[in-house]
């Protein structure tokens, strides 16, 4: 800390204005204002962070030195000011908690009392947020030995003002080292760490991370350096060096990433002007600017601003479990461990494998990969020993193209993927340690590699690693009861380990110019050839690859009603084999991508793709299912249901032949039945009708099924799904027909809020029912334009609607499809362009993703007609991009920094 510094303290110059003024107050809140415009100044010209959190705890000392003295303690040698936890450190950001201890010699407070409550309303007066205990030595003694936080924030203690010998009275009787035994002190930080990891989701890769308490952060650190402190008396990273935990290399890794992390703490503070050690969405592009990321696009400096922060708290987190590895094997060894050989090249000691030389990997590099394959084969042991981590980083660069060449080594890859268990915990340990990207440099590309948006929330190689967790656990119990076919597919793939391989790299392209999809098949048919797999399985794997996303896609975008969209994905995935082997890649694909987007809904579409196009596929390519005979034996049953329940057949007819042969194949035979009959019951003045059911059709498993009947108005679209979004259901599809009897005939699949189907609650179906119906009967009263507020997170997620408008080949529709920001009423501002210019809706499919829609209209002109003039195509594109343009600027209020 500095001795001096008048720019940014002046203890004359202070002193002399407070002695010019009747109240003190504005004299310290002229001095912190000036102080933290000089702090934060220093931060913005580069000045080292270190220096400038010293700094300001140091400004802070002086301040609270000068308050100190504005009080009469009339026994000064009985009480002291101390500073304790981060501040006690001498590291204080912008808004970090100012830990204080008013420490007394004796438990009778009484005498101070009056001068404790006035200083302390003069630190609140003058704007110092402060976290203030007032105890005596004995209390603090009591407080240590029930609570480990006490006894750690005491640990790390400066005296401000008073005499010194009070804190060091109260060091000797809180001591670690005489209440909080060593073994116990380690097993309770390492549950407190563990628990804190838990508390954000295990992973560095959050998509707003927490620069202090996620894993490799900030505490990571302090955690290691409190062990530390307990064991050795040792309180720094150069110390710990020099003890031997740490190689210099390593002490400068770890002093690099806390700096780091300390100027995007300190950034953090200074945009939001209080405390806050989230990364939101808000600042991270900010942080970004300030902190010299560049790129014409935006989003491409955060994304390499947050590639580097996910790989400096990967090397914290690195470094911090080796470093705690080796004090557990210190701390906790009770020098009865056994050894026992695996190999020539490594043994078990105490539960965790060790090389049993430490020139084992510089003599048999091979052994680099060998050691993942053994833990894989031998799933009872624990991990590895804290020395043989650091021979893996210490020989990890001998990973070269010779050595990636190697049969040996290239076979020893291939066995780990044929293990029966242990294949992610240990393609994780090698990404941890380094290993996975040096063997796969296309994979070392990846790593940190962040996509800005709510739709990935993992870098690439977490939901990688994910996939390839997730296709393991499908062959679990709990987890197959939540995928049955899934978990069915899985377990008679013929050859398991090619999806697992599949999956290592179906998306390993990104973050490349071009498709990634055929960037990664790519990459995917050099390893298969340098790794001399078969062509059969070569072949299956870059095929994968390369169509990971068809499946997904044709589920969410095309209609799956219409054969010809199941007679060409059939087309394209060929036979059975592949059909199974990209199920089961996609289903783990999206619930690795982004849980919450895995809903009932989701699981049906994919789940119906996989059965028409299995059927397809056994009835031959060559003998593609008619249309016709598809309407008839759609008829023919949803008659025989109507029939046994006493409809007659004649008004069935009647009614039918206003429908038209687009209803017939859009619906299945139970649908049509159910539609029937409360269509032929409905009065002739009854107003609309609007059924809601639990859909239990293969067709609609997941979801729930609203079908409104009622007289075709101009805007009935755009009230209908306005009506919705004010009833917070979220639409995934919509199926529009209007009859020869200009009735409208649609059908809506939606799930509620909270991505669930509506179930058997009567009264949420009586007010989705109530509410259409009211929202029908008066449709020039009712807000079609929902004003809600837009989500925080979605307001940091700007990008150009995209539109896009063809004609389908096979059907007589325009295809438009749209990719925007997602808003509320979005839906309802598309209706009202389409309203305006006189189109007709005859399908939708809605899918949101993260912050992105990716919505398909098929739509006709007034006369039911694909649009055939150019002009109007254009006109509609610049209208749709215009409204959505608009929208996008009155709802986005993003903070941004001024460098």
């Amino acid at each position: 800390m500095p001795q001096v510094d008048p720019e940014l303290f002046d203890r004359g110059q202070f002193q002399a204005e407070l002695a010019l003024k009747a109240s003190p107050i504005a004299a310290f809140k002229k001095a912190i204002r000036q102080a933290g415009e000089v702090l934060d100044k220093r931060f913005r010209d580069g000045r080292e962070i270190r220096r400038l959190i010293e700094d300001r705890a140091w400004f802070v000392d002086n301040i609270l030195q000068q308050a100190w003295n504005q009080f009469d303690w009339s026994d000064e040698a009985d009480i002291a000011l101390v500073a304790t936890g981060g501040y006690g450190r001498g590291e204080l950001h912008p808004y970090s908690d100012i830990d204080l201890l008013i420490l007394l010699d004796s438990a009778d407070h009484e005498v101070f009392r009056d001068s404790i409550e006035r200083f302390l309303t003069l630190l609140w007066d003058i704007g110092l947020e402060v976290g203030q205990s007032v105890r005596s030595i004995d209390e603090c003694a009591e407080q240590a030995r029930a609570d480990l936080t006490v006894a750690t924030n005491l640990m790390e203690s400066r005296t401000i003002a008073g005499p010194e010998r009070l804190r060091l009275r109260m060091l000797e009787v809180t001591s670690t080292a005489h209440m909080w035994p060593s073994k116990e002190f380690f097993l309770a930080k390492r549950a407190e760490q563990k628990a804190r990891h838990h508390k954000y989701n295990d992973t560095e890769y959050n998509l707003e991370p927490n620069v202090k308490g996620s894993p490799g952060g900030l505490r990571d650190i302090q955690t290691v350096l409190w062990i530390a402190r307990r064991q050795y008396g040792t309180l720094n990273l150069h110390a710990l060096a020099g003890e031997g935990f740490l190689l210099e290399s390593e002490n400068a890794l770890l002093a690099s990433s806390q700096e780091f992390l300390w100027k995007v703490r300190y950034a953090l503070h200074m945009l939001a002007g209080r405390a806050e050690d989230r990364l939101l969405f808000d600042h991270q592009r900010s942080i970004a600017a300030l902190l010299g990321f560049s790129d014409d696009n935006p989003k491409r400096a955060i994304e390499q601003f947050m590639q580097q922060y996910y790989r400096v708290v990967m090397s914290i987190a690195e470094l911090s479990d080796l470093i705690i590895q080796h004090f557990e094997e210190i701390i906790l060894d009770d020098d009865s461990g056994s050894t026992q050989p695996l190999n020539a090249r490594f043994q078990l000691h105490d539960g965790y494998i060790e090389a049993v030389r430490t020139n084992v990997f510089k003599r048999t590099p091979f052994a680099m990969l060998e050691i993942f394959v053994l833990m894989a084969q031998h799933p009872e042991i624990k991990g590895v020993r804290a020395d043989t981590i650091r021979l893996l980083r210490e020989h990890r660069h001998l990973i070269d193209d010779d050595f990636r060449n190697d049969i040996r080594n290239t076979s020893l890859f291939i066995e780990l993927f044929k293990c029966e268990i242990g294949i992610h915990r240990n393609l994780r340990r090698m990404n941890r340690y380094g290993i996975l990207g040096r063997y796969l440099p296309e994979f070392g590309l990846i790593v940190g590699q962040m996509q800005h948006d709510l739709f990935h929330i993992y870098t690439v190689d977490a939901h990688t690693l994910n996939l390839i967790k997730h296709l393991r656990k499908l062959q679990y119990t709990p987890v197959s009861e939540k995928f049955p076919l899934a978990s069915k597919l899985m377990g008679r793939l013929p050859k398991p380990e090619l999806i697992y391989l599949a999956g290592l790299y179906h998306d390993i392209g990104k973050g490349r110019q071009g498709d990634h999809s055929e960037l990664g098949a790519v990459d995917a048919q050099a390893f298969c050839l340098r790794h001399q797999l078969p062509t059969w399985d070569s072949r299956l794997i870059v095929w994968l690859v390369q169509n990971h996303l068809v499946m997904s896609t044709t589920a969410q975008r095309k209609d799956l009603s219409d054969p010809q969209v199941i007679h060409d994905f059939a087309q394209q995935v060929g036979d059975e084999t592949r059909l199974d082997y990209l199920y089961v890649l996609t289903v783990a694909d999206i619930n690795a991508t982004n849980p919450s987007l895995w809903n009932s809904w989701r699981a049906s579409l994919l789940r119906q793709l996989y059965t028409e196009t299995k059927r397809a596929l056994r009835r031959g390519l060559e003998n593609p299912l008619d249309r016709e005979e598809q309407i008839r034996q759609t008829q023919s049953a949803a008659l025989d249901i109507l029939i046994r329940e006493g409809t007659d057949p004649d008004d069935v007819e009647q009614l039918w032949a206003q429908l038209g042969d687009d209803y017939f194949l859009r619906h299945t035979a139970a649908d049509v039945a159910w539609h029937s009959d409360a269509i032929l019951q409905q009065p002739a003045d009854g107003g609309p009708l609007v059924l809601i059911k639990e859909t239990t059709q293969r067709e609609f498993e997941g979801g729930t099924q609203i079908f409104i009947y009622a007289p075709d108005q101009h805007d009935f679209f755009a009230v209908t799904v306005a009506a919705m979004d004010q009833l917070n259901l979220n639409i995934h599809d919509a199926r529009i027909i209007t009859s020869s009897s200009q009735f409208t005939l649609d059908t809506y699949i939606v799930l509620d809020n909270d991505g669930g189907s509506i179930g058997d609650n009567p009264q949420r179906v009586k007010e989705i029912r109530d509410g259409l119906s009211d929202a029908l009967r008066n449709p020039d009263d009712y807000p079609t334009i929902i004003k809600r507020r837009v989500p925080r997170q979605l307001k940091h997620f700007t990008f150009a609607p995209q539109v896009t408008i063809h004609n389908d080949a096979q059907r007589p529709v325009t295809i438009l499809e749209l990719s925007a920001p997602d808003r509320p009423g979005l839906l309802a501002r598309i209706g009202k362009i389409f309203l305006e210019f006189d189109l007709s809706l005859q399908n939708a499919k809605i899918a949101t993703l993260g912050e992105r829609v990716e919505d398909v209209f098929f739509i006709t002109d007034a006369d039911n007609q694909p649009l055939s003039d150019p002009q109007l195509c254009s006109r509609l594109q610049d209208a749709i991009v215009e409204q959505l343009r608009v929208d996008q600027a009155a709802a986005t209020t993003v903070s941004r920094l001024t460098i």
